[in-house]
């Protein structure tokens, strides 16, 4: 079994998602009211606990890794990301399910996690790709997934059906291990104190 690592950087932190985390997630959501939002799936007050338990079953099934998203300075849990579609023979996965609460959207948070992922699943994990999948309406989030380095591969029709029962179309974003040096190099840049600290390892499992 995999060690889920714990992940840091100046301002963030990425420890392993545990069930006790739900109220600090909901409170976090809770910033900006997210979710109301309709071009992704955001934990809600009715939602918050299925949405745990989704995460680290997935985790005990070996195909995700489930991070929250802790501001280093409060220590509050400010949202949440994840490995998903983990697949080890193929050295291949994505990382999605990302939010954080509007307070800390425009904050370096989200590059500091982004480059934490990034150099965690192909520097530690071995990955040769990595994939990022956004709502094709969602003009912000697919600016920001290709201002990290991504390439647009395409768009996937009706590739989910959203909880108001909208037909998706996704985007999907790559980088793959050849580039990866390009954008790491790119996204150290934009760091302002540097990379971050070595990988430390925490006790959760990813099975």
């Amino acid at each position: 079994m995999d060690l889920q690592p714990t992940l840091t950087a100046a301002e963030a932190e990425l420890r392993p998602l545990q069930a006790t985390d739900a109220p600090a997630l909901l409170e976090a959501a809770a910033d900006g009211e997210l979710w109301t939002m309709k071009l992704t799936v955001i934990p809600g007050p009715e939602s918050v606990e299925r949405y745990v338990a989704t995460a680290l079953a997935g985790r005990e099934a070996g195909t995700v890794m489930p991070f929250a998203i802790v501001r280093r300075d409060t220590g509050r849990i400010v949202g949440s990301t994840r490995f998903w579609k983990i697949d080890r023979a193929n050295r291949k996965l994505e990382i999605g399910h990302t939010w954080l609460g509007l307070s800390v959207q425009r904050s370096g948070i989200n590059t500091q996690a982004k480059y934490l992922l990034l150099r965690h699943a192909f520097e530690a994990m071995g990955c040769v790709r990595v994939q990022f999948t956004t709502d094709e309406l969602n003009e912000r989030s697919r600016a920001a997934i290709l201002r990290i380095g991504a390439r647009q591969e395409g768009v996937v029709r009706h590739e989910r059906i959203m909880p108001d029962g909208r037909k998706r179309n996704s985007v999907r974003f790559s980088i793959i291990d050849d580039e990866w040096p390009e954008v790491k190099a790119m996204l150290e840049r934009r760091l302002d104190d540097g990379p971050p600290a070595p990988f430390s390892a925490s006790s959760a499992s990813s099975a």
